[in-house]
């Protein structure tokens, strides 16, 4: 049932993302008059799952869940209807009309996306605000893995700036330290700022980023669950653990390490309990695990957002979601970093999907979505949008239009450059699911 959820997931909000960005072609293209022939969620190659015709458009459901497209009549596009083009220009065609119309059109798609992620992030804020940890207010600093020690970090550090930039959000830090130079951190009551090594930051990607850099906190229990060996033996929410096996215990981290290395064991844990010091015999079960949980709540800040003050806030997040994606680039293409074998398809994206509906996440993810699919569509790549934008802005430059042969022999580049990095993006998901399986 989760592996279902998770495909649904994915197929509805890659369904509304294409949708709304074909209608972002499709309205200014009626509002010009030219005539739209097709308008398709998913590829028709060969053969349609359902196709109906109304008015002039052809409207239809193909098989390929590769995206999708509408079919604008006297346009060079992925079809390579060249026979319509060797006929003389109609009216109603996309050739025929200023390039000025024509170039609205095109960026119809990428507008409707960047507007679909603003309206969403300003529902957001306004709805449930903006829920976060700070970065400068962890007491205990961060905690790191060996992955992060590699990098520069070190536990307890507390991180103050990344690039010179402070850092307002913990869940931020994680993701500019990815893309940064330089972190400035305060350690032993001292700053130090010390450069980010490309070499790790591969290391971090290999593994997704899990645990590589997350918070230390005293190991005081929050959650207890029932029947569980933590609640057998009489733990209580509010325990604060003091020693295992006389060890001393100063940190959470410090308390799952003992619980990891004792399975099926049992273990003399002491605790504060309300000031009082409690002795408790816990049986840890074969599979490491007690029953135990500390809440992140105490360290989350909410900062509330009425609808007119979501409105400029929802757009900042916007363009922060597009700055950062622009930046992936620059660890994506280094050979140091290896960023390209960490990018993911549609089946890596499906594994990062909830196993249980998740509106939040649903909403947070459609909007970053949106806002990936109007940039990737801007490249400069023939067959893409930006592809053709960049043939209209030449031709509003230059006064004259590219020649046909051209713009045909440029969609065929595009084409096989996109075949070719939709083919490298699909092998990584199937070697990362194979290399996962064994």
């Amino acid at each position: 049932m989760g592996l279902l959820i998770q495909i649904l997931t994915f197929v509805l909000i890659i369904s509304i993302l294409v949708v709304l960005h074909e209608f972002g072609h499709y309205l200014p293209a009626k509002w010009f008059k030219i005539k739209v022939e097709k308008f398709y969620l998913f590829f028709d190659w060969k053969f349609s799952l359902f196709k109906k015709k109304i008015g002039e458009t052809e409207w239809g459901i193909g098989w390929l869940p590769l995206g999708g497209y509408v079919k604008i009549a006297g346009m060079i596009d992925e079809s390579m209807d060249t026979e319509q083009m060797k006929e003389e220009p109609k009216d109603w065609e996309f050739r025929s009309k200023p390039a000025w119309q024509r170039l609205i059109v095109m960026l119809g798609g990428v507008t409707v996306n960047f507007f679909l992620a603003w309206f969403i992030y300003i529902g957001l804020l306004t709805v449930n605000g903006d829920t976060y940890i700070p970065a400068d207010s962890l007491a205990h600093g961060i905690l790191v893995d060996s992955i992060g020690e590699k990098i520069g970090l070190r536990t307890g550090d507390q991180i103050l700036a990344i690039d010179g930039k402070k850092a307002k959000k913990f869940t931020d830090a994680q993701l500019d330290i990815l893309l940064g130079d330089d972190i400035t951190v305060r350690r032993d009551g001292q700053e130090k700022t010390f450069p980010i090594p490309p070499e790790a930051l591969a290391d971090v990607l290999a593994t997704q980023g899990r645990n590589f850099l997350t918070f230390r906190r005293k190991a005081l229990i929050d959650q207890v669950t029932e029947g569980k060996p933590a609640a057998l033996a009489g733990m209580k929410p509010g325990d604060q653990i003091v020693a295992v096996n006389d060890k001393k215990i100063e940190f959470w981290n410090d308390f799952v390490r003992e619980i990891s290395n004792a399975s099926g064991e049992s273990l003399n844990i002491s605790v504060d309990r309300n000031g009082s010091l409690e002795k408790i015999q816990l049986e840890v079960s074969k599979d490491s695990t007690i029953g135990v949980g500390v809440s992140r709540v105490d360290l989350e800040v909410t900062d509330e957002y009425s609808f007119l003050a979501a409105i400029p806030a929802g757009f900042n997040e916007t363009i922060e979601v597009l700055t950062k994606q622009v930046r992936q680039f620059k660890i994506i293409f280094n050979t140091k970093t290896k960023g390209y074998k960490a990018v993911k398809g549609p089946i890596g994206i499906v594994t990062i999907m909830p196993e249980v509906w998740n509106w939040g996440f649903f909403w947070g993810f459609l909007a970053m979505f949106s806002v990936w699919l109007a940039f990737v569509n801007l490249l400069p790549i023939p067959a893409l949008d930006g592809g053709h934008v960049m043939f209209l802005l030449y031709e509003i430059i230059s006064g004259r239009p590219a020649s046909e042969k051209v713009l045909e022999r440029g969609q065929i580049v595009g084409f096989v450059i996109v075949m070719g990095l939709m083919a490298v993006v699909f092998g990584n998901d199937i070697w990362n699911l194979i290399k996962d399986f064994f």
